[in-house]
């Protein structure tokens, strides 16, 4: 029988070392988490979204303009501001556009990250 474990693994031994995802999961000895939500696919696509910037415009010289605005101290809000443009923008621009939500979550991503830098200590 093929389930949701026996995709997980297939999917993830196309992506990354085999032996040391099955070393990781052989630690956390957890059982299989049977989504409801579609969440093993969807984080997958994003993913997929967020490897494609980096071969973008917003990537020109190896750096993306949004590594200039976190080291120039304004990350936080700048990554606030761009979930909110694209969160409002959802359903207005192009309808009910799903790259929005995609980018609605890229910045979620890097705003943990800038707090994570910014809050370290903590």
């Amino acid at each position: 029988m093929y389930d949701a474990q026996d995709y997980e693994l297939e999917h993830w031994k196309k992506r990354y070392d085999f032996k040391k995802m099955k070393a990781a999961k052989d630690q956390t000895k957890q059982e299989p988490i049977e989504y409801r939500y579609n969440e093993f696919e969807l984080i997958s696509e994003l993913e997929d979204y967020v490897n494609s910037t980096y071969a973008e415009h917003y990537s020109k010289n190896k750096f993306q303009a949004t590594e200039f605005i976190i080291d120039g101290g304004h990350g936080e809000g700048f990554c606030l501001g761009n979930i909110l443009k694209y969160t409002q923008r959802y359903g207005n621009k192009e309808g009910k556009n799903r790259k929005d939500l995609l980018k609605v979550l890229h910045y979620a991503l890097i705003a943990l990250h800038v707090h994570d830098v910014e809050h370290e200590d903590a």
